[in-house]
C-alpha cells in the first residue's frame, strides 16, 4: 500500500489532556501543564498509523467553545474556517474527560456542524470505577454520530484504538448531531438562499466570530444579515441552551453515575488548599521547601561540573599546540560554556517542582487563591497564569496573555510580567548568592542561602504587583472582566510526564542559552586577547620596566599576571569597560562587570559565563573554578570585587533589570508596536539602576 499523509487537529477543552494524548500520538517531548493557557500556540507532530498511513498531528490551544473570546480560541475557529488552510484537517479528534463530559459535548457539537469527520476521544476512563461511572458506548455513537474511543493516557490505554479509528476516519459520519439553524429557521433561511455554495454553520460563524472565511468579506455577510450586538448574542444563547438540552437528553441515556461509590476527596482538599488563611500558609511553606532543595540538593553536581570545567581548560592548555585557536577555546569557549552548564542541576530542580505542582492540579489552585490579591491591584485573575510561568521564561508567559479577553488588563501583564523571576536568572542569583551569603543554617535546618533566594523571587512578583497597580492607574481600564478558571481534578503525577518535561525544559534552556553564550564567548575572548594602540603591543615592555622600578625581586609568576592584567585593561572590552565605568561605579560595579552586565543584554544568563570568559584570558594553566576566580578578584584597593554590598546591588539589578532581548521582541509582537516594549526597557532599567544605587550606597 503507497504512503499516505493525513492531518489530524486535536481539540478540546482546557484541563482535559489533549496535549498527553498528542504526546502519546508523536512521542514528541511535549509539556503537559494542568492549568488553562499551558498551549499557546498550535504544536505539530508526526505519527506513525497503521497501513503505512502517516499522520501530521495539530495539537491546538484549548477552547470551550467556538464562540471565541480570546486570541487562542480565534486561532482554532481561524483554522477551522479555511479549508485552503494547508493544515486543514481531514479528521477532527476532540478530546474530553470522563467526569466533565458534559461541558466537553457542547464543543464537540459544534464542531460536528462543520462537517468535518470527528472522532470522540474520551479520556482519563481509569477514573470511571472510582467515580462510580458507566457509559453506553454504542447508544452514544448512535446519538452522537461518531466513533468513541476511551483513553487513558496515564495507563497507556486506547492509544492503538485510536489510531485505527483515525486510519478509518473516511467511514466517519459527517452529519451534524443537531442542526444550529433551528434557533431561527427564519433568518438561516436567508443565509442559505444567499450563500447556496457555503456551509451555513460556518456562515453563522463568520457572521458572530472575528474571523475571515475563504473569498467571502465579512462584511458583506454582515451587511446582509447583520444585526444588532445583543441579538446576536440572545442567538448565541439559544443555541447553546438548545445544544446542552441535547446533550442532557443524550447522558440521560448513555451515561449512569452511582453516586455511593463517589468520593469527595477533591472537596474536602480544595477546603484546606484554598482556605484563606492555611491556603497561603501552605503556598509560602512549598515555597520554602523548593528554594531549599534548589540550594541544598543541586551543591554537589555543580560542584563537579564547575571543577570539571576548569579542569577540561586547563588540559586543553597544557597539552593542545599553543596559539590563538588552543587560547580561543581555553580561555574562551570552556569558560564561557562551563559558566553555564553549572547551574543544570538548579534549572533542572526548578522544573521539576513546577512541572509537579501542574501534574498535580495545584498550580490551579495557586491562580485562584491568589487571584483574591491581584483584583486589588488593577490585574485580571487571568493574569495569574503568566505571572507564575514566568517563573520559568517570560516568552511563554507573555503569549499566555492571549486568553485575557480585556485588552488593556492583558497589557498590563504583558509589561510586568518580565518582573517575575524566570529561570535565566537564577545562574545569576546562584553564583552571587554562593559568593555573599554564607552557607549557613537557620532554625537549625533552614539554608539562609535558600531564604535569600526565595527573598529575590518574592521581590520580582512584588515588583509586578506594584507596577501593576500604577499601570491599571495611568492606563483607565474602562471595563473589567470576570475572572473564571477551573479547578482540575488531583492527580498524581507521571513519572514519565515529569522526566519528559525536567529534560526538554532544561535541554531547551541549554541550548538556547548555549548558542548564545558560545558566539558572544568567542566575540568577548577576541576583544580581549586583542586591542589598540602601543599600550596593548608593548603590554609586556611597559609592565617589565614599571615591576623594575617599584618590585626589582617580583617573581615571574607575578610578572606575568599583572602583564596579562595590564593587556585587559587595554584590550578592546577593557577600552569598553572603562567607557562605561563611570556610569556603573556608584552602584559598586568595575568595568569586567560592566562588560558583563552589556553582554547580558543578549540573555540574562550569559553574565556569569561573560565574566568567566574574561577572568580566565591569560589565566587558563590554573585550575581554577568560576566560583574561586570570581571570589579571589579584587580591586585596586585590594578589597573584593564581590563583597556584601557589590552583591546585593547585582541582585537587585538583576531581579528587577529588563536584560533579555528576546522578551522585548515577544513584546513587540504581542502588543504590535515598539511602543510598550521601549516604555519597558527603560522603565525597568530605571527600577533596577534607582534599586542596585540604594543598596550599595547603604550597605558600603
Amino acid at each position: 500500500m503507497s504512503s499516505q499523509n493525513i492531518n489530524v487537529a486535536l481539540i478540546g477543552n482546557p484541563n482535559v489532556g489533549k496535549t498527553s494524548v498528542f504526546n502519546a500520538l508523536t512521542g514528541l517531548n511535549q509539556q503537559v501543564g494542568n492549568y488553562p493557557g499551558i498551549t499557546v500556540e498550535k504544536k505539530m507532530g508526526f505519527c506513525r498509523l497503521p497501513q503505512n498511513i502517516s499522520a501530521n498531528i495539530l495539537d491546538l490551544p484549548g477552547t470551550y467553545s467556538l464562540n471565541a473570546s480570546s486570541i487562542d480560541e480565534n486561532v482554532v475557529i481561524e483554522l477551522l474556517l479555511n479549508r485552503n488552510d494547508r493544515l486543514f484537517p481531514d479528521v477532527i479528534v476532540v478530546v474530553a474527560e470522563v467526569e466533565n463530559l458534559k461541558r466537553n459535548l457542547l464543543l464537540f457539537t459544534q464542531i460536528k456542524d462543520l462537517e468535518v469527520p470527528t472522532i470522540l476521544v474520551i479520556n482519563m476512563v481509569d477514573r470511571m470505577k472510582g467515580r462510580g461511572i458507566s457509559l453506553d458506548i454504542p447508544l452514544l455513537e448512535k446519538e452522537l454520530q461518531t466513533k468513541i474511543v476511551l483513553v487513558s493516557t496515564r495507563k497507556n490505554e486506547g492509544i492503538t484504538e485510536l489510531k485505527e479509528a483515525i486510519v478509518n476516519y473516511k467511514n466517519l459520519s459527517t452529519e451534524p448531531c443537531l442542526h444550529a439553524s433551528s434557533i431561527d429557521p427564519e433568518y438561516f433561511d436567508g443565509l442559505r438562499k444567499a450563500f447556496p455554495n457555503q456551509l451555513l454553520y460556518k456562515l453563522w460563524l463568520v457572521v458572530t466570530q472575528d474571523v475571515n472565511f475563504l473569498n467571502l468579506e465579512r462584511n458583506e455577510i454582515r451587511g446582509q444579515f447583520t444585526r444588532s450586538h445583543s441579538e446576536l448574542k440572545r442567538l448565541q444563547q439559544k443555541e447553546t441552551i438548545k445544544r446542552y438540552q441535547f446533550i442532557n437528553d443524550v447522558l440521560k441515556k448513555g451515561m449512569t453515575i452511582n453516586s455511593e461509590l463517589a468520593t469527595d476527596f477533591r472537596g474536602k482538599l480544595d477546603r484546606v488548599l484554598t482556605h484563606k488563611v492555611f491556603g497561603y500558609v501552605i503556598f509560602f511553606a512549598i515555597l520554602f521547601v523548593i528554594f531549599q532543595a534548589i540550594f541544598d540538593w543541586s551543591s554537589v553536581p555543580m560542584d563537579f561540573i564547575d571543577q570539571l570545567f576548569a579542569n577540561l581548560s586547563s588540559y586543553v592548555d597544557a597539552h593542545f599546540v599553543a596559539g590563538p585557536l588552543t587560547d580561543l577555546v581555553s580561555q574562551g569557549i570552556i569558560p564561557g560554556i562551563g559558566g553555564i552548564l553549572i547551574f543544570i542541576p538548579q534549572i533542572a530542580f526548578l522544573f521539576l517542582f513546577i512541572s509537579v505542582l501542574e501534574e498535580t492540579g495545584y498550580m490551579s489552585r495557586v491562580v485562584f487563591l491568589m487571584d483574591k490579591i491581584m483584583r486589588r491591584f488593577g490585574l485580571s485573575g487571568k493574569s495569574v497564569v503568566p505571572l507564575i510561568s514566568g517563573t520559568a521564561c517570560a516568552i511563554p508567559a507573555i503569549m499566555a496573555t492571549r486568553n485575557i479577553e480585556n485588552w488593556k488588563e492583558r497589557l498590563i501583564t504583558i509589561l510586568v510580567t518580565p518582573f517575575t523571576t524566570c529561570s535565566a536568572r537564577l545562574p545569576v542569583y546562584a553564583i552571587i548568592i554562593a559568593l555573599i551569603i554564607p552557607d549557613t543554617r537557620v532554625l537549625g535546618f533552614l539554608s539562609l542561602q535558600g531564604l535569600t533566594l526565595m527573598a529575590l523571587y518574592l521581590a520580582g512578583f512584588a515588583m509586578a504587583i506594584a507596577s501593576s497597580y500604577l499601570l491599571s492607574k495611568y492606563l483607565t481600564l474602562s471595563s473589567k472582566s470576570f475572572f473564571v478558571i477551573e479547578l482540575p481534578n488531583y492527580k498524581v503525577p507521571l513519572a514519565k510526564n515529569i522526566a519528559i518535561t525536567v529534560v526538554e525544559k532544561t535541554k531547551a534552556f541549554v541550548l538556547g542559552a548555549g548558542k548564545i553564550i558560545l558566539a558572544i564567548s568567542i566575540i568577548l575572548w577576541f576583544l580581549a586577547s586583542y586591542g589598540p594602540g602601543e599600550n596593548f603591543k608593548n603590554a609586556e615592555a611597559i609592565v617589565t620596566e614599571q615591576v623594575k622600578t617599584t618590585q626589582p625581586d617580583a617573581p615571574i609568576d607575578e610578572i606575568e599576571g599583572k602583564i596579562d592584567a595590564y593587556k585587559l585593561e587595554n584590550s578592546y572590552i577593557g577600552i569598553m569597560g572603562k567607557s562605561i565605568e563611570p556610569v556603573l561605579r556608584p552602584l559598586g560595579y568595575d568595568w569586567k562587570i560592566g562588560i558583563a552586565i552589556l553582554s547580558s543584554f543578549a540573555a540574562r544568563e550569559v553574565f556569569v559565563g561573560t565574566l568567566a570568559t574574561i577572568y580566565s584570558v591569560g589565566d587558563s594553566e590554573e585550575e581554577d573554578t568560576i566560583k574561586s576566580k570570581m571570589a579571589a578578584e579584587r580591586l585596586p584597593d585590594g578589597t573584593a570585587v564581590f563583597n556584601f554590598a557589590t552583591g546585593i546591588s547585582l541582585l537587585l539589578f538583576y531581579a528587577f533589570a529588563m536584560q533579555c532581548i528576546s522578551t522585548l521582541a515577544i513584546v513587540k509582537k504581542e502588543t504590535n508596536s515598539w511602543k510598550w516594549p521601549m516604555i519597558q526597557l527603560v522603565f525597568m532599567s530605571a527600577v533596577a539602576y534607582l534599586s542596585a544605587l540604594t543598596a550599595y550606597q547603604l550597605l558600603s
